[in-house]
């Protein structure tokens, strides 16, 4: 007979397969739904900004990429609409990097393999009894609707653009960011420390979607060159656009009796802070605690115990969520007054020292103490 499951994963991404690996270490028997096909139709030009608590978490689990595939951040840039400007720096840190930009499939791959020799982990094509069901299946997760859960999502009328670049002046680890007229650019390094790719994210309303996707790779590398001041000289497309509707959103219950929610199946956040991607691993993290840490009498699936997860999760999440949107409708705002009021407290951030100093550090996460080094 088949030995039974403790924990069936519903959801092989990042963080389903983080979760697993996390779980297998304490001799849990993990089943990981993977429905995904074989092979993805063409190549994900997506990148992920992780922080040092991702990276420190994926280390300690095998899974953190080949050095080419993940490039560290030494200074990130932030331009506003109308002369602000916030500048940071890994070296005014003391810390290796600010984050590290990470390429999708490499990511996954190196999961996929961890998981793979990972005896305790079971890759399932569908899912299992178990007594605790794991929910990471993305923003669109069927599961989420069989348990009863509302996913509330306030959809923002914007749209967001990924591609990749070649660009004529290396990108010096700096990963770049521009806030203009309700749209949010952002060039981010890639291919090492001394490359000159870049991977776009490019956040714009919904009617300048469909025409810059229209435009041919010549004349869209054009607006883009001019939106990025000339930064990096002259553009190249180096893969197809891709793009995707924008939302936030929250699971207004995360757990109940023998199941639970994490990653996107549970919140959605802008992309424009980068922090997608940490917040869902960062579930995975803590709920691999809290079932570590549950008492002796207490089930995997006891919803008490869930809650605590749930409780320890759910205001950095909601915090984060908060601020992004915030920016995103105070930079939408066409009005002279906001484009001045703004402007104006991006130059006084930039000089604000240590509340500057903090806001870092919880983008870090709390790993980013870990990596402090010593100043010459």
């Amino acid at each position: 007979m088949a030995v039974p499951l403790d924990v069936c994963i519903r959801g092989a991404g990042m963080v389903g397969r983080t979760l697993a690996l996390l779980l297998a270490r304490d001799r849990l028997r993990v089943g990981l739904v993977d429905t995904a096909p074989a092979a993805a139709p063409q190549r994900d030009v997506r990148a992920y900004a992780l922080n040092a608590r991702s990276h420190d978490l994926l280390l300690r689990l095998r899974a953190w990429p080949d050095e080419q595939h993940a490039t560290p951040v030494q200074a990130m840039d932030v331009r506003g609409d109308d002369g602000g400007r916030v500048r940071f720096s890994a070296g005014e840190e003391g810390v290796e990097a600010l984050a590290w930009i990470v390429d999708v499939e490499p990511l996954l791959a190196r999961l996929q393999e961890a998981v793979r020799f990972q005896a305790q982990v079971e890759v399932l094509p569908e899912p299992q009894p178990a007594a605790l069901t794991v929910v990471c299946e993305g923003r669109a997760s069927a599961t989420r609707d069989e348990f009863g859960v509302n996913f509330d999502i306030t959809s923002y009328p914007q749209r967001a653009i990924a591609a990749r670049l070649e660009c004529e002046k290396p990108h010096g680890g700096v990963a770049h960011q521009w806030f203009e007229s309700g749209n949010v650019l952002a060039l981010l390094p890639l291919g090492g420390p001394h490359g000159n790719s870049m991977a776009l994210v490019w956040s714009v309303q919904e009617p300048r979607a469909d025409e810059l996707l229209a435009l041919t790779p010549e004349v869209f590398c054009a607006r883009l060159q001019a939106c990025a001041g000339n930064e990096l000289g002259r553009m190249t497309l180096t893969s197809e656009r891709s793009a995707w509707p924008l939302q936030r959103a929250q699971a207004d219950r995360w757990c109940g009796p023998g199941w639970v929610l994490a990653g996107d199946a549970a919140h959605n956040v802008h992309p424009l802070a980068g922090q997608g991607l940490n917040l869902g691993l960062a579930d995975a993290e803590k709920l691999a605690q809290v079932l570590h840490e549950r008492e002796s009498w207490r089930s995997l699936g006891d919803a008490k115990l869930l809650r605590r997860y749930e409780r320890a999760r759910k205001m950095d999440v909601l915090a984060m969520a908060w601020t992004t949107d915030g920016l995103q409708q105070l930079f939408a705002q066409p009005a002279e007054p906001w484009a001045l009021l703004r402007n104006w407290g991006m130059r006084g951030f930039d000089h604000s020292g240590p509340v500057k100093r903090w806001v870092v550090r919880q983008a870090m996460g709390q790993a980013g103490n870990l990596l402090r080094t010593e100043r010459t």
